[in-house]
């Protein structure tokens, strides 16, 4: 147990601290279509030109105040701040992604090292890899190592620097543009998708304004109506340089919460987009949550809880009481994460729906899954030749999938408790897997790793039992179960036959047998019988 890293501790995953809803904007005028592209596109381009990193790391509140100052003048102030709090959040998370970049290159750097120090063929340990196979393998990962030397350098120097790269409208969509027969696009389609998402059709809520925000104002009734930038005022069908849509919106889902906030002038940001594909305009109006205080552990482990196993196609769920007690079967809940974005969404949102019902049904009031991040482990200078496993891992949405069972699971009363998914598959399959297979009942490895996820969030050991008692009959090793509690009642009782029979019935091919008469004679003999471990434990 020696080389075995100390496991984190369980914890309550706060929930979402967010909302958003979206509704079509519907029987769109075509004057109400040329004005949204003109806003949109007119904006699009102050914050285009808004993004420029020249200031570095010497970017601050006096330079984001010229940056809003300089943007109002030909736009408004409302606009202008929303534009330059985007821009900045931009610019934060390319400073993140670059961030990752370098300790992703500084990781794969230190492997290759590692290895190229080795001698051909040398063996390697279940902590690193071990040497080359060929010498031509060592030669190219040797220009490998002088590559990723290079990009970190450079990478590094970019940091220091303040210097990101960011891409409005999104750096795949621009390298769409050259394989334009691969994606099945015209230039024209193409063209009018990128122009739609370096579009600015944005604003954010302000409480006390009138319903929520002066910019983007949407009434009880659902009138949607736009305060024109200065440029554009002449466009303006309403008083003081607004434009009224015709369309009407009426938000299906949370509608009745989104109502009460504008009711009470309460901020709500809203956003316009076009749907290219599909030729249809959203909007989308979000608003943020208080933070609200999670349920301590022990209140989200009272009613057991379910344990999950997240894979490339399933979920491997399990139901465990109190105790950690194994309760009836496996469930599994699959999904299919090949084709397009959104169809690997659905079938993601549909697995978690059917789990959430389910945990619902059985009772259980939280769900215990794994702390997983994938982002240090699928490097091919890791994991080498590999390339179904890297596939494997890379394609597994740990991130979107843990934020969206948060939130679904909140909103269904259901507390998730993250564990430490260090061995959980390993020791699973050890003390689970075998024990718990019946004639009708199949166990696999996932199914074991989820009992043993759940058993990490109820406090409890993976394994089944404790050491086995000692020969004599001593209590000095204590109660040789995890489960029981001291002062459960009946802990020390013995276990009843492992039989598939009651006690005096006939037995399973019919015919009877003859009771053997207890001996008259009492004897101190040594007994013959060796101790052996149940399958199922017993706590009561």
């Amino acid at each position: 147990m020696g080389g075995l890293r100390e496991l984190a501790a369980s914890f309550v995953v706060p929930g979402p601290c967010g909302v958003a809803v979206r509704d079509r904007l519907k029987h769109l005028t075509a004057r109400d279509e040329r004005v949204l592209r003109a806003v949109g596109a007119h904006q699009g381009a102050l914050a285009s030109g808004d993004l420029r990193c020249a200031d570095g790391l010497e970017h601050g509140a006096d330079t984001w105040a010229a940056r809003k100052r300089e943007l109002t003048g030909v736009s408004s102030s409302r606009i202008a701040g929303a534009i330059t709090r985007a821009t900045h959040d931009q610019w934060a998370l390319a400073r993140r992604c670059q961030a990752a970049h370098i300790q992703n290159l500084a990781a794969g750097i230190k492997t290759l090292r590692h290895r190229l120090s080795l001698s051909i063929g040398a063996p390697g340990t279940k902590r690193a890899a071990g040497g080359y196979r060929s010498k031509d393998e060592w030669f190219r990962k040797s220009r490998r190592l002088a590559a990723l030397e290079a990009r970190h350098a450079a990478a590094v120097a970019d940091w220091q620097a303040g210097r990101v790269r960011v891409v409005r409208g999104g750096k795949r969509l621009l390298n769409t543009r050259h394989h334009l027969a691969e994606a099945e696009l015209t230039e024209e389609e193409w063209r009018e998708r990128w122009e739609a998402e370096r579009w600015f059709l944005a604003a954010d809520g302000e409480s006390g304004k009138r319903f929520g925000n002066e910019t983007i104002r949407v009434t009880p009734d659902g009138e949607v109506s736009i305060k024109l930038p200065t440029p554009l005022a002449h466009l303006a069908n309403a008083k003081h340089g607004r434009y009224t849509l015709t369309a009407r919106i009426a938000f299906a889902h949370r509608g009745t919460e989104w109502a009460d906030r504008i009711t009470a002038n309460r901020a709500v940001a809203y956003r316009i987009h076009l749907d290219t594909d599909r030729g249809r305009w959203y909007l989308t109006a979000s608003w943020q949550r208080p933070a609200v205080q999670t349920i301590p552990l022990e209140t989200a482990r009272a009613r057991g809880m379910i344990g999950v196993d997240t894979n490339a196609d399933h979920f491997a769920a399990y139901l465990l009481d109190v105790h950690g007690n194994p309760v009836g079967g496996p469930h599994r809940f699959g999904y299919d994460l090949s084709g397009s974005a959104g169809h690997r969404d659905a079938q993601i949102r549909h697995a978690l729906t059917r789990l959430l019902h389910w945990t619902q049904q059985v009772g259980a009031q939280a769900i215990a899954i794994e702390d997983l991040d994938f982002t240090a482990e699928k490097t091919r200078e890791k994991h080498g030749r590999r390339k179904r496993f890297r596939q494997l891992i890379s394609g597994m949405p740990t991130g979107k999938l843990k934020a969206r069972l948060v939130s679904m699971a909140a909103e269904q009363g259901l507390s998730m408790v993250a564990v430490d998914p260090a061995y959980t598959s390993l020791w699973g399959a050890q003390h689970w897997q075998e024990p718990l297979v019946t004639p009708r009942r199949k166990m696999s490895r996932h199914d074991a790793a989820g009992i043993a996820i759940g058993r990490r969030a109820l406090g409890h050991p993976v394994r089944r039992r404790t050491a086995p008692p000692p020969h004599d009959r001593s209590d000095r090793a204590g109660h040789r179960t995890a489960q029981a509690e001291p002062g459960t009642r009946g802990r020390e009782g013995t276990c009843p036959p492992a039989t598939d029979r009651p006690p005096g019935g006939p037995s399973p091919s019919g015919k009877r047998t003859r009771e053997t008469s207890a001996s008259k004679t009492v004897r101190d003999a040594p007994s013959t019988q060796q101790w052996v471990q149940d399958s199922l434990t017993h706590t009561g």
